[in-house]
């Protein structure tokens, strides 16, 4: 992004370039500080069914007795019934902190667990698995680390036929994974990247939902730019991902929503992004966003905005990708639909989620910054006057709303003749009187483009400031070292 300039203003070409680098450098700290923040989080995965028929049986907290009843009912009861219903009734008690504390201090309970988990009764195998999600789902870090004995075995179930069950082992390994370094060192050698490879070609949108809910957990690990994600670009996952989230009838939000997430943490890793790029991932996603300009006009259907997000993110962070210009990447997306789906989505989160205005800010300033035709195309579709229009809703959106008008002053005199005076004057006149530094130190340096690219503009900034209009041009250095004593006062308090 851009950033405040210290002292006069240096002559056109000199200046430009000053700012072009220092833009440059903030851009990239603002990257590194978006790739850091993830989306951590547990998942509880329990049967509605279940849950309704088990309606009015309160939930108690079981101590050592009761749970070592339950786990012999479960291993030698004379029926299965017997056995399922003393599962059924240690998973309610394993809801409960302290059921689960208890549970894992009493010697081989884990042990038995995973023995019922591998017998060859589908219903205690069901059962077992649910105890061991309740398990996973634990804030308690002594609690999920009992359950390491038990993974080797969820990710063998991972190529079973049973669609629940798979769901289930894969909600579950999420949970653990995102937990315990301990369980990724032990799944990583025995082939958790091909075994969710595998998953990724089900035909139930469950699993795949499941899936990349694992996956994105997975991806998030400390060590995943080193030791998982180059076998997860290796591996078949990618180009699968890439056609989940093609736009379409068979588009499925909740898949599309889970592996956005995950392209996402992918691309911020910076491992490989050429090769996403040469995969399509930028024609893919440009696509998906037109489709989701589309989609938030013809429905109030909620939950697009959290696939907005991760598309958003993927898109900005590739576009500042080198191999994105080398392999044609950006011309896949030099289309004036881009920039007015962009706006679409604009309002959209104005609207519904006001937070992730920033996202879609960010994505237009990628698209702006290095490009004319996206900033011809900004001004031909009459978007300057809705772009001011969000300078109210915050000061981090402010920021970026100029930084994007920068970039469009920064291409040239043609660029900031239809810029000027607008309703941009009025506007930064506003803007000027802010108090946070950063929004007048980015009203500032906006002028300074505009002085050295139009020579009305000092003029008429100064006349509707109400201060004494310049008549001659050896006059402009006087504007000068006004910018830069308000720059002062904006830097120094």
């Amino acid at each position: 992004m851009w950033s405040r300039q210290r002292g006069r203003l240096k002559p056109l070409c000199c200046g430009v370039e000053e700012l072009r680098c220092r833009r440059r450098e903030r851009e990239a700290a603002l990257r590194k500080a978006r790739r850091e923040q993830q989306l951590v989080s547990k998942r509880l995965l329990r049967d509605e069914t279940l849950e309704e028929a088990e309606e009015g049986c309160v939930a108690t907290i079981f101590g050592e007795a009761e749970i070592q009843q339950f786990l012999r009912l479960a291993q030698r009861g004379t029926e299965e019934k017997e056995r399922e219903r003393a599962l059924v009734s240690l998973r309610r008690g394993l809801q409960h902190p302290e059921t689960q504390q208890t549970f894992i201090r009493l010697e081989g309970s884990i042990r038995t667990l995973v023995g019922l988990l591998t017998s060859n009764q589908a219903l205690l195998q069901l059962e077992a698995a649910r105890c061991l999600h309740e398990l996973s789902h634990s804030e308690q870090s002594a609690v999920v680390e009992a359950c390491l004995p038990a993974t080797s075995y969820l990710l063998t179930y991972l190529s079973g036929h049973s669609s629940d069950f798979i769901e289930l082992c894969l909600y579950t390994l999420g949970n653990l994974i995102v937990e315990s370094e301990a369980v990724r060192r032990q799944l990583l050698p025995q082939g958790i990247v091909p075994a969710l490879a595998a998953c990724i070609q089900s035909p139930h949108l469950t699993v795949l939902e499941a899936l990349g809910y694992a996956l994105s957990q997975l991806l998030q690990a400390k060590e995943a730019p080193e030791k998982i994600i180059p076998s997860v670009l290796g591996s078949t996952l990618p180009q699968h991902m890439l056609q989940l989230l093609q736009p379409g009838p068979k588009l499925n939000l909740g898949v599309a929503v889970e592996f956005a997430w995950c392209l996402h943490y992918i691309i911020c890793s910076q491992v490989n992004n050429a090769l996403l790029i040469t995969q399509g991932a930028l024609s893919t996603l440009g696509l998906l966003l037109l489709d989701l300009a589309g989609a938030v006009q013809r429905t109030e259907d909620a939950g697009l905005e959290l696939l907005a997000c991760p598309v958003l993110r993927c898109l900005s962070n590739l576009l500042t990708e080198a191999a994105a210009e080398a392999v044609g990447g950006q011309l896949q997306l030099r289309d004036e639909r881009v920039v007015a789906a962009l706006f679409i989505l604009l309002q959209f989160l104005l609207q519904k989620q006001p937070s992730l205005l920033p996202e879609g800010l960010w994505l237009l300033n990628n698209l702006t910054a290095n490009s004319p035709s996206f900033c011809t195309s900004l001004l031909s579709l009459d978007l300057i006057e809705p772009l001011l229009h969000l300078l109210s809703v915050s000061n981090v959106v402010s920021v970026l709303v100029l930084t994007v008008l920068c970039n469009v002053a920064e291409k040239g005199p043609a660029y900031c003749q239809r810029l000027w005076p607008g309703p941009l004057l009025s506007s930064l006149l506003d803007m000027l009187a802010f108090s946070d530094t950063e929004v007048v130190g980015q009203s500032l340096e906006l002028l300074q483009l505009l002085f050295l690219y139009q020579p009305g503009a000092a003029q008429a900034f100064l006349q509707q400031s109400g201060l004494q209009a310049l008549q001659r041009h050896e006059e402009v250095a006087q504007l000068q070292d006004r910018v830069h004593a308000l720059q002062q006062t904006a830097l120094h308090g």
